[in-house]
């Protein structure tokens, strides 16, 4: 947890992680990413101190259960109430990383990758020049965090994601990186499993829909 933060931070210009009794506090400065408080062996009390610190539009949520349960969302709503919207619960993943074989790319596809600061980025541009997949790590010393991978709609079920992410790890390994880390959707975890990424625990994306109730 504490590798994806430092790299995450990286990949999307964040502050620096402010240690916190339940985890870490990151400032975003997007209009629908605020902060985000990080929450780790989460239980009611931990999450609701979290919560009491997150009140406005725009705060997110990170929250690892030290179990599985069997409706994480269900659980982790009940304790904090409507003015919170959760997303589908993610994975967090980590893979040693090492020279890969690049991926093939379908043909009229372009592969670019180029490396500004300590993020490392590619882009596959269509036949047309638009764009088809992306995706970027945040490198923090040995640890490389993915980040914002994906394909466009039209340009799915082509094998662009394996491409994008063997670039990826390839470009993180030259910038002195040894592992790498991510938080993959259901959908993503998938594909990283094919390409020898493990997954260690799920967690969960909570969003501030609404501001604090004269209740609070």
């Amino acid at each position: 947890m504490e590798d994806w933060v430092s790299g995450w931070v990286v990949s999307r210009g964040a502050s620096d992680p402010v240690a916190r009794p339940w985890g870490w506090t990151i400032d975003v400065g997007q209009v629908t990413q605020v902060s985000r408080h990080v929450v780790v062996d989460a239980d009611e009390v931990r999450v609701r101190e979290a919560a009491a610190q997150a009140r406005g539009e725009g705060w997110w949520l990170k929250v690892f259960l030290p179990e599985p349960c069997e409706a994480p969302e269900a659980q982790v709503c009940a304790w904090l109430g409507p003015e919170w919207a959760a997303d589908e619960a993610a994975f967090l993943m980590s893979v040693e990383l090492a020279a890969v074989t690049p991926g093939t790319l379908p043909p009229g596809y372009v592969l670019r990758t180029w490396t500004r600061g300590e993020v490392v980025r590619v882009l596959i541009a269509a036949p047309d020049g638009s764009l088809a997949a992306r995706g970027q790590m945040g490198v923090a010393g040995e640890v490389a965090v993915a980040d914002q991978i994906l394909a466009t709609p039209a340009h799915r079920r082509r094998g662009l994601g394996s491409v994008v992410m063997r670039a990826l790890q390839q470009q993180a390994l030259a910038s002195g990186a040894s592992r790498a880390v991510l938080g993959a959707t259901t959908q993503g975890r998938a594909l990283y499993e094919s390409l020898g990424w493990r997954t260690h625990t799920a967690f969960l994306s909570l969003c501030r829909t609404t501001g604090p109730t004269d209740s609070q």
